[in-house]
Parts: C-alpha cells; sequence; structure tokens
C-alpha cells in the first residue's frame, strides 16, 4: 500500500475539466428523458448520438425530439449522483 501510494496515488489530481465533459457527453444520460419523450424516442436519441458521434443534446435537436430548453431542463447529471432526498 506504501509504494502504491508514493508511486500512483501522491501527487495525483483530477482532471475536472475532462470529467465534466465526459459526465455532460454520456449516452447513458438518455434514462433522464424516458419519463419526458418516452422509451422509443429516447432510443432513438442514444442509438442516433452513438451512430453519428453527436451528444445526446445534438441528437435530441437534431430528431426533434424536444426543445433545446427542455433538454437542459430535464437532463441533469449531477442530479444523478445520488438518491434524491425525501421531503
Amino acid at each position: 500500500m506504501r509504494s502504491f501510494e508514493k508511486n500512483l496515488v501522491k501527487g495525483m489530481e483530477a482532471d475536472v475539466e475532462r470529467i465534466v465533459k465526459i459526465m455532460r457527453e454520456s449516452l447513458m444520460l438518455v434514462t433522464c428523458l424516458n419519463p419526458v419523450i418516452g422509451y422509443d424516442m429516447a432510443s432513438k436519441v442514444a442509438k442516433n448520438a452513438h451512430k453519428k458521434g453527436l451528444t445526446l443534446k445534438e441528437s435530441a435537436m437534431e430528431l426533434q425530439a424536444l426543445s433545446e430548453a427542455d433538454f437542459d431542463k430535464y437532463v441533469k447529471p449531477e442530479l444523478m449522483l445520488a438518491p434524491a432526498e425525501k421531503k
């Protein structure tokens, strides 16, 4: 463990910019859209994004699945990090 810490962990820093980019572009975020546009359209959006190398947002706009404002309203990865607190 000491060697692991000394040779790998010590001095390691997260690339926050890259983490945010990956988080925002993940095709798994399509699950946020299921209740809004339905499973079939959400599936089309994800498949189109994957096939064409687009982001989910670009794909949703291309397929006119929902407006850009609605996409931003419903797709919030930061809210998917932990279970919602009960009110």
